[in-house]
């Protein structure tokens, strides 16, 4: 493990949160439609207070506590997939957490950041589902989350607190500089580990990943 941390901040801007409802016409219901709030909200160990998640066998839980998602990706998008009026605002990806200058490339699985009053640290990338597809009416989200490995992350609560757009993100710890979650997502849900297999075998040292995404590598080592 390294012991310098570089020093990262970036600002909030802003957080969103959403109850579950009817889909789109579907009968399933779903809480991907997070919306910004005014002044601070309460972060606990599942997440924000008044965020709601309606499948909790996927969705949620302490590994998944809090979605982050660059809002840098918005002009990616509206190059692939149009101007929808969705990417007009922040969560439309269902994130929790909206920043600029901080990527995939930049964030690593077991980094801990200070957000606001609280400490979260990163788990796992965030792996797309229909739903992204399905609420960008039929455009090919999910494939190019993949393609172009802008899936986000999620974070699991350190330490409870509050937080809002305004506060300032900073690193404050980074045990496995190495493992970037662009580079995680690529080896697990992107396909890279078909040619980088002794990658796959180092990623299991890094005991912040979660446990969902240790056992999809276990499962990638010996198909």
């Amino acid at each position: 493990m390294a012991n310098s941390v570089p020093e990262l901040s970036f600002p909030v801007l802003s957080v969103q949160r959403g109850k579950a409802r009817p889909f789109r016409g579907e009968s399933e219901p779903s809480a991907i439609g997070k919306f910004p709030v005014a002044g601070k909200v309460r972060v606990h160990r599942l997440g924000l207070d008044g965020d709601e998640q309606a499948d909790r066998t996927v969705h949620g839980g302490p590994d998944k506590a809090i979605h982050h998602y660059p809002y840098d990706h918005y002009d990616f998008w509206r190059r692939t997939i149009g101007a929808h009026p969705l990417l007009a605002d922040y969560g439309a990806f269902g994130e929790n957490i909206s920043t600029a200058g901080l990527t995939e490339d930049m964030v690593c699985i077991g980094d801990r950041w200070r957000l606001g009053s609280a400490l979260v640290e990163v788990s796992q990338g965030r792996q797309p589902c229909w739903k992204l597809d399905h609420r960008f009416d039929g455009a090919p989200v999910n494939a190019n989350v993949v393609k172009a490995r802008r899936p986000g992350w999620y974070y699991r609560v350190i330490k409870e607190g509050e937080a809002g757009a305004g506060d300032v993100m900073r690193l404050v710890a980074r045990p496995w500089p190495e493992w970037t979650v662009r580079r995680v997502f690529g080896l697990l849900i992107a396909g890279d580990h078909k040619r980088d297999r002794e990658g796959l075998e180092a990623l299991g040292a890094v005991a912040a990943l979660a446990e969902p995404w240790r056992a999809r590598r276990a499962k990638l080592l010996d198909p």
